[in-house]
């Protein structure tokens, strides 16, 4: 082999090498290792994948599996059936209570006692609907003992799935029934009493405070209250309300 050894043939391999290191470079290389250079180029072919998309909304059912034969909080020791919701996973409005009673937990669907039945009423003579129409669920998914308010850390173990939930539905407007749906939704520690009636916000939809039907069973006086705000929620629905 000759050696290189005239000025234009050091110039000659100077700009191939630096030719070289440059079409490394356009490629991505950070450096070339200098046993590589006098290797053969071989043109690179790049492969694009489309991403995969990570944000597609998750479905109820995907949102119960998680949620499994929950163990979070001590209010499984004492449940008979996890009581997780009921109705359209598309609805356009969502009923959520406080917790399941005896008569939920023994059937494992929400509202279906003496409460449940007043809901109903709501829902079918009222609204004009029937209770497929909507979706129900609970802030606890668990009966608590003797039917107590549910404690500090028993919400904010069930929370995360009704967040969930709602997320998966999609619903216009909410309807939180009670003290304890309203104050969780909103992170407010106001009385229900102050919050009933007046729209509010929950992550872009409409949220309507009302009194839980078990409290109407006890001041059955204050069901004309409850008929004001659900006619609020039907204007809002665009849903006929029958003149009386």
């Amino acid at each position: 082999m000759r050696a290189v050894g005239s000025q234009g043939e050091l110039r000659d391999v100077a700009r191939a090498l630096l030719a070289h290191v440059e079409y490394q470079r356009d490629l991505g290389a950070q450096g070339v290792p200098a046993a590589r250079l006098a290797t053969p180029v071989v043109a690179a072919t790049r492969v694009v994948e489309r991403p995969v998309p990570t944000d597609a909304p998750e479905t109820l059912e995907q949102v119960r599996a998680d949620l499994g034969e929950c163990q979070r909080c001590k209010l499984a020791g004492g449940r008979r059936t996890l009581v997780y919701g009921v109705g359209n996973p598309k609805a356009r409005l969502v009923f959520v209570g406080e917790g399941p009673g005896a008569d939920e937990d023994a059937k494992g669907e929400p509202f279906v006692g003496r409460a449940g039945q007043l809901l109903t009423e709501i829902i079918t003579k009222g609204m004009q609907l029937r209770r497929e129409d909507v979706y129900i669920c609970n802030v606890v998914k668990c009966r608590p003992p003797g039917n107590r308010n549910p404690e500090p850390d028993e919400v904010a173990a069930c929370e995360p799935f009704l967040m969930r939930q709602l997320g998966a539905i999609g619903p216009e407007v909410i309807v939180a029934l009670g003290k304890f749906a309203a104050q969780t939704l909103l992170r407010s520690k106001t009385p229900i009493t102050q919050l009933r009636g007046r729209w509010f916000d929950y992550q872009g939809v409409m949220l309507m405070p009302t009194f839980h039907p078990a409290y109407l069973l006890r001041n059955p006086g204050d069901k004309r209250l409850v008929w004001e705000d659900i006619q609020k929620v039907m204007r809002v629905l665009g849903l006929p309300i029958a003149s009386k």
